[in-house]
């Protein structure tokens, strides 16, 4: 049992639904698999599930805890600061792919 640190420039939603509430509603939360330590407080980048920057974020909580299944798990909650033009996301996504997503298992 350990944390794993995030990268404070990476917020990869693996669910469609958490984005949505988040861009919908300007708050919302994710789930993540495991202890994992978010620099809350920090502004990040949010990413699609499909690896495409979208938006900038501020990071406002991380609770890592043991679920009812006994799953190792992280919330990150955040609040919604703006939605990336095209080209500061055609940006992020390369620079993103070059240095996280193109070295991560699938």
């Amino acid at each position: 049992m350990g944390f794993q640190t995030e990268f404070n420039s990476v917020c990869k939603f693996k669910s469609e639904q958490e984005l949505y509430e988040l861009m919908e509603y300007g708050r919302g939360k994710m789930v993540k698999k495991g202890f994992r330590v978010y620099p809350t407080g920090q502004k990040v980048i949010a990413y699609t599930p499909d690896n495409v920057a979208i938006a900038i974020v501020k990071l406002v909580g991380c609770i890592a805890e043991i679920n009812f299944q006994g799953e190792e798990v992280t919330e990150v909650e955040m609040e919604f600061i703006r939605k990336l033009n095209p080209e500061e996301s055609r940006i992020q996504t390369d620079l993103a792919y070059e240095m996280f997503f193109s070295e991560q298992e699938v």
